[in-house]
């Protein structure tokens, strides 16, 4: 549009120029330092046109050479960019070897080279070759040195990946020196000491860890595999529990997950009546189903108490399988064999679960119902290892209304069963 305006323009000033200048051509003179200069007016422009096309043809001539550096070396880097993209294609798809090389060829047109490096060492590392892959990340710092903590990030993360955690932690103590809490270093040491067991270690970070570019459900991982970890230990005391349970960063505390591991691990120590205040406190916060399965392997809580309790929330949650599941097994351990029966069929009946199954199958067993308990255990284990169509499987037990708490089935019941025994969470 604009150039047709000019030359719209253009046409109609020349149009005009020549209607004059057909009828008197002008005439001038121009005396310079003696030199005399006759012409006519239309010479004259013609002169001066050709005077600018003349300057303008030099102007472009000088800058030809710049010109022609800029356009190759954007040719270049967009080159480089193809090879980059095409490069880190070929990576996600699995095609690691020719990621590499493409990534490699990028390196010679890109003024960005830091992730072509990075991601080179990714390739390498995929391929199995260490020792390319901290080639690349060498190069990396030669080329960039402003860009350690980068690589340096980089070079943890991929020898965690690696299970190479000896030589991660010497890695990130490097950072550690320049910047001490630098969050993603902070991540990557948490998940080396989760992967080395080393608790105690784990635990001291954990607080460090709330600054931390971290996920929620992730931070509560870590802290549950630390505290379960550690409570695991022989030897440990109730004052070791508690200096361990107070280091972790208060919103975890209240987090229902940490919450029943703290409450078996107290029940393990012989605080029963401690854990068992936890977790009806915790559910009065809020109902969670973890904490209602722990409140029924709590020990020494006060088993009749707990047993009530339990019977008292299953007033407002009937149908909660969990809660009848628990209600079952502290039945059982109160040798109420016909009750615990009657809570576990109708826990099985509306949510069946592995551990419940393993229960049910003990329970029968307890009966003398050694063929249906053989089909309960092989039941449960469908559910865990998804294939319950290969295995046969028990029927949708009858709830019972009620029963008998000395006799629940034909048979006689065999009083040699321990309580302890049946309900111990390490074997369901």
């Amino acid at each position: 549009m604009r150039v047709g305006l000019w030359g719209l323009t253009a046409v109609f000033l020349g149009a005009l120029a020549a209607h004059f200048l057909l009828q008197d051509r002008g005439y001038v003179m121009i005396n310079f330092l003696g030199y005399v200069i006759e012409m006519s007016v239309p010479a004259l422009l013609f002169a001066l046109v050709a005077a600018y096309a003349g300057v303008r043809a030099l102007v472009a001539l000088w800058r030809a050479p710049r010109r022609l550096g800029k356009a190759v070396a954007e040719r270049r880097v967009r080159r480089a960019g193809e090879k980059l993209t095409q490069g880190l294609i070929h990576i996600a798809e699995g095609d690691w070897s020719k990621g590499e090389r493409l990534l490699a060829h990028g390196l010679r047109g890109t003024d960005a080279p830091l992730i072509n490096y990075l991601m080179a060492a990714r390739a390498a590392q995929l391929q199995g070759s260490d020792r390319r892959r901290d080639e690349w990340l060498k190069l990396a710092y030669e080329e960039m040195p402003e860009a350690e903590i980068a690589i340096l990030l980089t070079q943890a993360e991929l020898q965690l990946e690696h299970e190479e955690f000896e030589r991660a932690l010497a890695t990130l103590s490097r950072i550690q020196e320049a910047h001490t809490n630098h969050p993603v270093a902070l991540v990557l040491l948490a998940k080396i000491y989760q992967a080395l067991e080393d608790w105690d270690h784990l635990i001291a970070l954990l607080p460090q860890l709330g600054d931390a570019r971290l996920d929620a459900s992730e931070l509560e991982g870590l802290s549950a595999s630390a505290l379960e970890g550690y409570s695991a230990r022989s030897g440990i005391t109730h004052d070791d529990l508690e200096r361990v349970w107070a280091q972790l960063p208060p919103p975890l505390r209240k987090a229902p997950r940490l919450i029943a591991l703290y409450a078996m691990a107290l029940s393990m120590l012989g605080r029963g009546a401690e854990a068992e205040k936890e977790v009806r406190g915790a559910l009065k916060r809020k109902w969670d189903e973890n904490l209602v399965l722990t409140y029924g392997r709590i020990r020494g809580g006060g088993t009749e108490k707990q047993l009530r309790r339990t019977e008292e929330w299953l007033k407002v949650h009937a149908e909660d399988g969990a809660l009848l599941l628990t209600a079952a097994r502290l039945c059982m351990g109160l040798e109420l064999w016909g009750k615990a029966r009657s809570y576990l069929e109708s826990s099985l009946s509306m949510f069946p679960r592995a551990d419940a199954y393993a229960l049910y199958g003990r329970l029968l067993n307890h009966f003398g119902e050694e063929d249906n308990a053989a089909r309960a255990f092989q039941s449960g284990l469908g559910l865990m290892t998804s294939a319950a169509e290969e295995l046969p499987v028990l029927d949708a037990p009858e709830t019972l209304v009620g029963g008998d708490e000395s006799k629940a089935s034909g048979k006689p019941l065999k009083p040699s069963i321990e309580a302890e025994s049946v309900v111990n969470p390490t074997t369901q």
